[in-house]
């Protein structure tokens, strides 16, 4: 397993132990530096082959300090440069064969083709449409389906912003449980009611006259938005008496 530089109180906590963790300790472990991730992040990484952690006999994931180091590393590469999870994949394999690796530059995504942004500019990474299809395992008939709910929407230059994947490959696992498309408009519909109630607590800050007020507000909306998804993941294990492993 690739060893790569550490970030933040948790990876070094988790480094020092070295015994194996379940996906709720590693969790915590990295919620100190990222705290919009959840199980599921950790788990769709782990299906796009990011991260391989031991397996119990009775199927739980197991993670070493490594391992932990290497989610953080990922998510550090999604969340400081953009990058989307081909080309994080393609550079810590070059990492793992001794390679000299610098760090790609990548803006937008088109049909897996970089595409190169203005430097002042930054956007959010982006996937073109048969990248997504090959990432989620679907064809375009279940993808269109999937449109028509409002579970997955393009942008207006056909592209999809980078979280479709996860969306994506989320919708397809449930799937695999009897669980259609229809039946999730209900999760789409809270999803969009608890990103309205984050934007009626930022508006005042978008608006304001001041540039750093107004950049404040970004770093206020993914405090509030990883609050949100925590509220909600605790909330669903709650109803449902259970504890993620």
């Amino acid at each position: 397993m690739l060893r790569t530089p550490r970030g933040g109180a948790g990876f070094g906590t988790a480094a020092a132990d070295g015994g194996l963790m379940s996906i709720g300790t590693v969790l915590n472990a990295l919620r100190d530096e990222f705290p919009e991730v959840t199980v599921s992040k950790i788990r769709f990484l782990e299906s796009e082959g990011l991260v391989e952690p031991q397996r119990t006999p009775s199927g739980y994931r197991k993670f070493s300090a490594d391992d932990v180091e290497r989610l953080g590393h990922v998510l550090r590469m999604q969340r400081d440069h953009y990058l989307p999870l081909k080309v994080i994949r393609e550079h810590l394999d070059a990492m793992e064969r001794g390679e000299a690796a610098p760090l790609p530059t990548v803006g937008r995504q088109r049909d897996g083709e970089a595409v190169p942004e203005a430097a002042e500019a930054p956007t959010v990474a982006r996937i073109g449409r048969s990248e997504l299809l090959a990432a989620a395992g679907v064809d375009e008939s279940e993808l269109l389906e999937w449109e028509s709910y409002g579970l997955l929407v393009p942008l207006e230059d056909g592209a999809y912003d980078a979280e479709a994947a996860t969306v994506a490959a989320l919708v397809a696992e449930l799937g695999r449980f009897g669980i259609e498309p229809r039946h999730l408009r209900v999760m789409k519909a809270a999803a969009d009611r608890e990103a309205g109630l984050v934007d009626q607590v930022v508006a005042p800050l978008k608006r304001h006259r001041n540039p750093q007020t107004r950049a404040h507000a970004e770093a206020r909306t993914k405090e509030l938005a990883g609050l949100t998804v925590r509220l909600h993941a605790a909330l669903v294990q709650t109803a449902l008496q259970v504890r993620l492993p």
